[in-house]
């Protein structure tokens, strides 16, 4: 297991009388998610169906951990796509051009693409963006003094912009994973790529991704759906995604 206790002091030491408390916070739900049983590989049963035990903890916690399912040459070509796109971004959220002076990435998109957020800020929590879910404004930590007035957060539909993240999204057992949860008629319908550099990246406040079925009669854990998160440099307390084990199952 990775360590990850220099990374949790440096985090908890931007919460200053309240480090002790942050880094306490972080130790502990490291431990409760290690705890859990829901982390391995992608296991199907001799019928080729994904196996029952892993139903059965992502029925029972809402999340699963896949460990092993990207190779490290898969993931060597999704970088070398993410530094690509990096180099491409424009200079600033108003930005035409890249730094390099040619036209940015997704300069003459008709649709919003790159989200952009105040280093170590919030930009979704308290508002009324993406329909309003991210209902509670977290802390935001000061960053540090030669850090940008603000840096790219979200690449909204990545798949126009990034061939490895196309192969990514088309990956065979995530799909048979899929199929096993939806059944063999599902639509993927949503793709982002969320950028956390360290002492930069934003945070995301606590939320329920649905919005559309809290209020139906025939609400059930799986009426939202599901989404696949490949965490390319990993995903630790520090930067990764905290769920609250059970809580799909609760409605609103």
């Amino acid at each position: 297991m990775q360590d990850i206790s220099k990374s949790i002091e440096a985090c908890a030491a931007r919460y200053g009388e309240q480090a002790a408390a942050m880094r306490d916070y972080l130790v502990a739900g490291q431990d409760a998610a290690l705890a859990l049983d829901n982390r391995g590989p992608i296991e199907f049963d001799t019928s080729g169906k994904l196996a029952q035990h892993i139903l059965d903890a992502y029925s029972t916690y809402g999340f699963y951990v896949f460990t092993g399912v990207l190779t490290e040459e898969e993931c060597e070509d999704i970088e070398a796509d993410m530094v690509a796109l990096k180099a491409s971004f424009p200079v600033a959220p108003d930005s035409t051009v890249d730094a390099e002076g040619r036209p940015a990435l997704g300069s003459d998109s008709l649709t919003p693409h790159l989200v952009w957020s105040k280093p170590l800020g919030d930009p979704l929590g308290g508002t009324q963006l993406a329909n309003g879910r991210h209902q509670v404004k977290m802390f935001e930590p000061e960053a540090a003094a030669d850090t940008p007035l603000a840096s790219p957060f979200i690449l909204l539909g990545s798949l126009r912009f990034s061939d490895a993240c196309l192969r990514t999204y088309a990956h065979p057992e995530l799909l048979r994973v899929a199929e096993a949860i939806n059944g063999e008629d599902f639509a993927p319908f949503n793709e982002a790529l969320f950028i956390k550099e360290p002492g930069i990246g934003a945070a995301v406040s606590w939320h329920q991704d649905g919005v559309t079925h809290w209020d139906s009669p025939d609400f059930d854990e799986n009426i939202h759906g599901f989404n696949f998160m490949a965490q390319l440099y990993g995903s630790t307390a520090v930067n990764g995604v905290w769920v609250l084990p059970g809580s799909h199952k609760l409605g609103k």
